[in-house]
Order: C-alpha cells, then structure tokens, then sequence
C-alpha cells in the first residue's frame, strides 16, 4: 500500500461493484475478457492469468477476490481505473467511470480524485455519501497538496465533502455558505504558511477577515484578478450565514447561484497550487 493509503479490504459487494465497472457494463468503458486481463497488467497487478473465457464479471470478480486482502494490489486497480491513459480513444468516459467508483467507494470511506490528471485515493467520510460530484472545474491538487497541517488539511477536506452533499440534496444556502467557510480557511492557513510576516501584529490570525485574505493573496500573486473578484461575490454570499443579510439582499440563492461560486472555490485551489511551485 503506499504511503498513508486510506484504503483497505473492501467489502464483497463492494468488489463486485467494482468488478462491474472494469468489465464496463452498464454503459460504462467496455472491455472484452481479454482486455480486462491486460487492464490489470498494465495496473501492475502481480500474476495476472489469461482470460479463459467464462464470464467476464465472473473472472473479474474472482481475480479481485484474490486481491482482497491485499490493499496495494487493489489500490493499483482503482489508479488505473481513473488514469487518462486508459481512455486515449474515448477520453469523455473517464470522469463517468470516476462517478460511478465514487458512488460505491464513499461507503468504504474513500474517493478517487485526480488532481492535476495524477489519480490518487483520498480519506472521506462515509455518512457524506453523495455521487462523486468532481465540481464544474476539475481540481489541479488535492488538499493535503495545499495545507502542511494535515490535521487542518483533513478538515477543511471535510469541508468540502460536506458542501457536495449540500449540493447533492438541494441545501443551496448550507453549501455556499460551507464554501465560503473552506475558502476562509484554506487562505487563512496559506498566508500563514507562506508567508506568516502578513499576519504579525494580528493577535488571532483566525480572526483576519476574508475580505482582507483575499485582497492578501492576490497582492501576493497566489490568486489571479479575475478570481479574487468572484471571491468578494463569494463572500458576500457566505454572510447569508446570518438571516438577516439575507434579508437585506433580498435574494434567495439557489442552484444556480451555487454554481456559480463553487468555480470560484476550485479557481482559487487552481492558483494556489500553481503559485505554490513558484513559492517553493
């Protein structure tokens, strides 16, 4: 298993859930038998027989079986299943193959991601299950890429399983008011790790406005113009935390509204991770 790995023995049907989606049924990216048997060589998969023409979720499943309690060897699986080489001749379907593993791999508290095109397994909470959503803009780096502290990493991570299933269900206010929460934080611990001399004099960095980070970073360079005005929208949004902005607005935000800032939140993860190899 590598590093830190979040995974590990999965349950049976979750194995033939995902014996499901290599074999590509169900409108998902088809494989014949023998293409099954090379899709788990090119994973990496030790002692890989030939395909001897049973069923093919029959073989498959009994292949992962075999794997089951060995964490690594699936992992591998689950890489490859979301690696855009394996969709060089139908590259639409690997964010419906993605969706269809998330939707199974929640409730065994883990999710593929795949920042900067590089897939990897995240932790996640089981009781946020929600289809796995990648938002509007696909992510270039995962939390933990941006935040030291992976305690905080962890959380705001949660934070933004949490605004999925806000989304998931229909509580548009709770998930904006959840991203502006995640952008608060994220930027908060990002000038303090970058660069903590824009926080001396501060006796509670925690308590520096939103306002005032956004403006920070962008005159840093970490965020670009354009996404440092969608930010100000952004939080004017997250104050609806209070009724009576709310009122004050006279606006009641709904899906649309919602997705027109989750771009926000993933522009601003975008940056980050692009200004953070020239910080580096």
């Amino acid at each position: 298993m590598t590093p830190q790995s979040p995974l590990g023995v999965l349950d049976t049907n979750t194995l033939e859930e995902l014996s499901r989606v290599i074999c590509g049924d169900d409108h998902l990216y088809y494989r014949r038998g023998y293409e099954i048997a090379r899709f788990l060589e090119r994973a990496g998969c030790r002692s890989v027989p030939e395909f001897d023409g049973e069923y093919r979720r029959e073989w498959t499943l009994a292949q992962l079986t075999e794997r089951r309690e060995e964490p690594a060897e699936v992992e591998k699986i689950l890489l490859r299943l979301a690696d855009p080489r394996e969709y060089l001749d139908e590259p639409e379907m690997r964010s419906t193959v993605v969706s269809a593993l998330n939707a199974f791999l929640i409730h065994e508290g883990v999710r593929v991601e795949n920042p900067a095109g590089r897939p990897r397994l995240v932790a996640c909470d089981p009781s946020l299950s929600h289809p796995g959503s990648q938002g509007p803009v696909e992510l270039k780096a995962a939390m933990t890429d941006l935040i030291k502290d992976q305690r905080m990493a962890g959380l705001l991570q949660h934070r933004l399983d949490e605004a999925h299933t806000c989304y998931a269900n229909g509580a548009h206010v709770a998930a904006i008011i959840m991203l502006g929460s995640l952008l608060e934080g994220v930027l908060v611990h990002v000038v303090g790790e970058r660069k903590a001399s824009l926080l001396v004099g501060t006796t509670r960095p925690d308590k520096v406005s939103l306002e005032a980070l956004i403006i920070m970073s962008h005159k840093e360079g970490w965020i670009g113009a354009d996404v440092q005005r969608f930010c100000h929208e952004l939080r004017r949004y997250r104050n609806f935390v209070h009724p009576r902005a709310e009122i004050r607005e006279a606006h009641k935000p709904d899906r649309d509204t919602l997705d027109m800032c989750w771009p926000v939140v993933n522009a601003v993860l975008n940056d980050l991770a692009d200004s953070q190899t020239v910080v580096n």
